[in-house]
């Protein structure tokens, strides 16, 4: 297996640590410390502000449980040190699939607590990375952070409120075309009283649940009833937790999640394999909506190692900027910097744009996302060229052993190097280490510039 593929996809690239770690094992054993990861001391916040460590910058002292940029850059260190890059680069996925936006949760609940929800939600997506879809969809449906943005702490029996009870079916399950309208009233009802107190923690409010029978369109009982019975409004969160449990287990919710799971780490040019997506479905189901299997299944199968494969999905901003610097280097860099490119890229964690979640694929290359993207390729090839200039000592031999050096650590599917090639030998080559700080960041800027390194 490509160790380098597998840590793009299953992680956010590789260090020169991180080859040196997964490079001695085999395929098997390397999806294993991925997926398995449990094991492994979840330390890594512990390094922040620690020398060999990626830096932050606060205008106060780094407080990221009540300062959102704060905030993103901790997750954005995350990314890069975490020794268990899986959960990380799942927690992301999850991120964008139960899209929640800080502003609007940081007007309800002031930009402190805002900041508290929103942590409290990405960890508990991060706690649930590799769960199973049941328990997720009904942590999030209890989740404050996720209660104020669809508006479910003003969901009561007098007005049900449907923004939730429609995106639970279209978005985080079944998906468009498998619900009515009617569907999307009864699912409303269904979560009449799951509110929140004054000091935004969820509570079941049973005066304000709706106790009669909801009807749907779909089975929700093994048996095939299709109707949540009437209820005690005490009784009344079985309605809700009968209702996800029907969820995620149908079909039509197996399918829709393991076809995104395709793409995000697999391709999203290459079409998959209906026979694939069938097989991955079934074990989704089989393991009771588990989605470590499904995970595991993906990594190891032909359809992921297969060479055709790499390079065939567009990097989200968070991948571009966390890979960027894990493969270039670190030393005396802040995470800081890259908060302000990647709005200018057009992801900003903590703020997707709505509750579809960022629009992925070729969208993130808009003109103005580009520029910003090799304004960042270029700022931090600047930062980091003492430290490039160091790493590639070994290859001053001629500017063909420079761009070999520089596109072996830089990974991307390049067709020629010849570009880079005529850079590297633009003057007389004599290999002085002016020469090699001056043209091994020059690479940098370019390879981290290059259309071929928006793939990974």
């Amino acid at each position: 297996m490509d160790v380098a593929h597998l840590l793009r996809r299953a992680g956010f690239g590789a260090s020169s640590d991180d080859l040196a770690t997964f490079g001695s094992l085999s395929s098997a054993q390397a999806v294993d410390r991925l997926v398995n990861y449990d094991s492994i001391p979840d330390d890594v916040e512990s390094k922040i502000g620690q020398p060999g460590y990626v830096g932050t910058t606060s205008s106060g002292p780094f407080s990221p449980d009540t300062v959102i940029n704060d905030a993103r850059q901790r997750w954005l260190f995350r990314m890069v040190h975490s020794n268990r890059p899986l959960q990380e680069k799942m927690a992301l996925f999850w991120h964008n699939y139960f899209a929640t936006g800080y502003s609007k949760i940081a007007g309800v609940a002031k930009s402190d607590g805002g900041t508290t929800l929103m942590n409290n939600q990405i960890a508990f997506l991060r706690t649930n990375a590799l769960g199973n879809l049941r328990d997720l969809l009904l942590g999030i449906a209890k989740d404050p952070a996720m209660l104020i943005w669809l508006d479910g702490d003003s969901n009561t029996k007098a007005k049900p409120q449907e923004n939730f009870g429609r995106e639970l079916m279209e978005l985080f399950s079944r998906g468009v075309g498998h619900y009515t309208e009617d569907d999307v009233y009864a699912a409303a009802r269904v979560f009449t009283g799951w509110n929140l107190d004054r000091s935004f923690n969820f509570v079941y409010n049973a005066n304000q649940h709706e106790t009669s029978a909801k009807t749907f369109s779909f089975p929700i009982y093994p048996n095939g009833s299709q109707t949540i019975p009437a209820r005690a409004a005490s009784a009344g969160m079985q309605d809700g937790i009968d209702f996800i449990n029907a969820l995620s287990m149908h079909q039509e919710t197996a399918t829709r999640l393991v076809t995104k799971l395709y793409g995000f780490l697999v391709s999203e040019t290459i079409p998959p394999d209906p026979a694939f997506i069938a097989s991955l479905a079934t074990t989704y189901l089989n393991y009771g909506s588990a989605i470590q299997p499904v995970i595991e299944q993906i990594l190891l199968s032909p359809q992921f190692t297969n060479p055709a494969v790499a390079f065939t999905r567009y990097s989200w901003p968070a991948e571009f900027v966390v890979r960027a610097i894990k493969e270039t280097g670190w030393t005396g860099f802040s995470v800081g910097s890259a908060l302000t490119p990647m709005i200018n890229m057009t992801q900003q964690l903590y703020e997707p744009p709505n509750v579809a979640g960022w629009v992925l694929g070729q969208s993130w290359f808009s003109t103005g996302a580009m520029l910003a993207r090799m304004n960042f390729a270029s700022a931090l090839a600047s930062n980091q060229k003492f430290r490039l200039a160091t790493a590639a000592a070994g290859a001053r031999s001629s500017p063909q052993a420079l761009v070999s050096f520089m596109t072996s650590r830089l990974t991307a599917d390049f067709d020629s190097t010849s570009d880079l090639m005529s850079y590297a030998s633009s003057a007389a080559w004599t290999g002085s280490d002016a020469q090699v700080q001056a043209k091994a960041s020059g690479l940098a800027h370019l390879i981290l510039g290059s259309p071929e390194y928006q793939f990974v």
